[in-house]
């Protein structure tokens, strides 16, 4: 069995904390690994953490993700999530069991905040529940690769 959930954030997520706290508040990006880490263990998996401004970087870490055989993976695409075909290709092209979330709630904001490519390939979608969120996202992954086993 896969032990590894991958949990990839886009850009601008390394400012988390500072970066607009009246949307998406205080905790940083280090806090939410560590909400990640502890909410994958009780399933009894790791996780592989990661952020990067670049959006080729995001595709290779989704191929790498399969090609290590990871049990699936947790994405904020950010800015990537309204313009990112790579992305939605790598997502799809690996068949990763995918869910995607979002600290704010897209739906409330810009109009171009409303459509993401990201989500044609993920299997459930998390937002506007803050952080937190990433922990709903954790359980729900786990949640779907038990289920798939059945």
């Amino acid at each position: 069995m896969a032990k590894t959930i991958y949990v990839l954030n886009g850009p601008n997520l390394n400012l988390l904390g500072l970066r607009q706290p009246e949307i998406y508040g205080h905790a940083t990006l280090k806090d939410v690994e560590t909400l990640c880490r502890e909410t994958a263990k009780p399933h009894g998996y790791d996780i592989e953490f990661r952020q990067s401004n670049r959006e080729g970087e995001l595709v290779d870490w989704i191929q790498e993700a399969y090609f290590k055989k990871a049990a699936g993976i947790v994405i904020n695409p950010a800015g990537y999530t309204t313009t990112s075909i790579a992305v939605l290709d790598a997502i799809l092209g690996t068949k990763m069991t995918v869910v995607e979330i979002h600290i704010s709630n897209i739906h409330q904001r810009d109009e171009f905040r409303h459509h993401s490519f990201v989500s044609k390939g993920a299997k459930g979608v998390i937002c506007g529940f803050g952080v937190a969120g990433y922990a709903m996202a954790v359980n729900g992954l786990a949640e779907l690769i038990k289920n798939a086993k059945d």
